[in-house]
């Protein structure tokens, strides 16, 4: 096994233990950047040798007994709305081509603190406002979509070309490609990881979080960049916690609830029996199957549009007027549909957010998790715009994506997409968990001890 297929997991513990140097591994996955990248396109800008004096320095540290912990020496990937000192935050948009941030993140800063190697930027769907990353390829298909917006963090992490990556999700846009290309994403809870430093779509709904390649990983990663950041109003007075599960498999007691309506309707035929077999593998580990209905469904497609399209016009206003014609056709279109949207409908899509708040409140009192299907279908051609379901409704590819994941953005629940398999056609299949508010533990409790009864999972096999 080379270094670039190892998990974020097992690398640290080759790092801790000297088997294994920081400089082996980033030289490793730089090498496998330069063979799959230009297939690929996961990257706005790779900053090699930046990575490489990083992962001496981490070398050396290491080599002098001092040790950041997990993340020391392990090369990452940033979705390129988050801002790096000195680097360019391009939102993979020409409305951006000028600037450079004069700052970390906070999610920047920490991930360094805790020895993160960055190897690069990765591709957005332009200003996060998509569920396709048109410019990067699937990483089990180059003909297929990648997911979005944060494609080029999961296509990154499926292609062995960053060990982690973090996304921005704002209606699914981490659980998205993270189930597109087989691999694990974390929308944490609302608040819980710090936005200061990342270029927002909608700030009610946007949620920092990791791509990992195991459930164990995301843990990793989710104990570095929580911590309460004033410069951001939703952030969390939340304590410190380390994420990482056990080794205990047993979920006797743990109750799963299994949605009666909305998840699994028009939900692709493969996709429900792969997502109705993990479930059941929960139930062989010890967890009561709780059947549960979801609350308010009629009301989630106008209630995400309703909150997401406002704030993103808002946020765009000025750079809407004047220089237009630097946005791609279809963000731009979103835009100025924004602009055609009454306070009205803003408050209205605020009310539904409230009471469905408080309604999944209740139905969490009844269950410790939600299992269902992270998308209702997997990865599409890049050139399908809509999908027909087996009763003649039409959806778009966008909609249908986004269907059942923005719960978890409205709610603010924290929500994990784990891969549970693959079709006929060889397409990664996601199973998404969801959680009380602050409930991050209890997923990757569950994620992780389905993950320990399946066989490892490869790289994507990129040509």
């Amino acid at each position: 096994m080379q270094p670039y297929e190892l998990s974020l997991a097992a690398a640290a513990e080759a790092i801790g233990a000297r088997r294994l140097s920081p400089v082996e591994l980033v030289d490793s996955v730089l090498d496998r950047i330069e063979q799959v990248e230009p297939h690929l396109e996961a990257y706005v800008t790779v900053t090699a040798e930046r990575a490489r004096r990083a992962a001496r320095e981490a070398e050396r540290e290491a080599a002098q007994g001092y040790y950041r912990g997990p993340l020391h020496g392990i090369p990452m990937g940033l979705k390129d709305l988050i801002d790096v000192a000195g680097s360019a935050t391009t939102a993979s948009s020409r409305v951006r081509a000028d600037h450079r941030a004069q700052a970390d993140s906070t999610v920047a800063a920490r991930l360094r603190a805790a020895g993160a190697v960055l190897l690069g930027k990765t591709h957005t769907h332009e200003f996060a406002y998509g569920l396709t990353t048109p410019q990067t390829s699937n990483a089990w298909d180059r003909g297929r979509v990648a997911g979005g917006s944060s494609g080029g963090s999961a296509v990154a992490v499926a292609s062995g070309t960053a060990t982690f990556a973090l996304g921005t999700d704002t209606g699914g846009s981490i659980r998205v490609p993270a189930a597109l290309n087989g691999v694990v994403g974390l929308k944490p809870t609302y608040g819980l990881v710090p936005r200061h430093g990342v270029t927002s779509l909608s700030w009610s709904l946007d949620h920092v979080g990791p791509i990992t390649r195991t459930v164990e990983d995301a843990a990793l990663v989710l104990t570095a960049l929580t911590g309460h950041d004033p410069r951001d109003p939703a952030s969390l007075a939340a304590p410190a916690v380390d994420y990482r599960p056990g080794a205990d498999t047993d979920l006797t007691g743990l109750r799963v609830g299994l949605p009666r309506s909305y998840y699994f309707d028009h939900v692709d035929a493969e996709v429900e029996a792969a997502v109705r077999r993990a479930i059941g593998q929960l139930e062989a580990l010890g967890a009561q199957l709780v059947e549960i209905d979801i609350p308010m469904t009629r009301y989630i497609k106008a209630t995400q549009w309703g909150l997401m399209v406002p704030e993103a016009t808002a946020y765009h206003e000025g750079t809407l007027r004047t220089v237009p014609e630097l946005y791609q056709a279809d963000v731009r279109i979103l835009l100025e549909a924004g602009e055609l949207m009454t306070a009205g409908d803003y408050l209205r899509a605020q009310r539904s957010r409230t009471l469905m708040q408080r309604e999944w409140a209740r139905m969490l009192e009844e269950v410790d998790v939600i299992a269902a299907p992270t998308v209702p279908m997997t990865a599409v051609k890049a050139d399908e715009e809509t999908t027909t379901w087996p009763d003649g409704t039409t959806e778009s590819i966008s909609d249908a994506y986004v269907r059942l994941s923005s719960p978890a953005n409205i709610t603010g629940v924290p929500a994990l997409s784990v891969p549970v398999g693959h079709d006929t056609a060889g397409m990664p299949i996601g199973m998404q968990l969801l959680g009380r508010p602050l409930g991050e533990r209890t997923l990757l409790r569950v994620g992780h001890a389905y993950e320990q009864t399946q066989p490892a999972r490869a790289l994507a096999p990129v040509a």
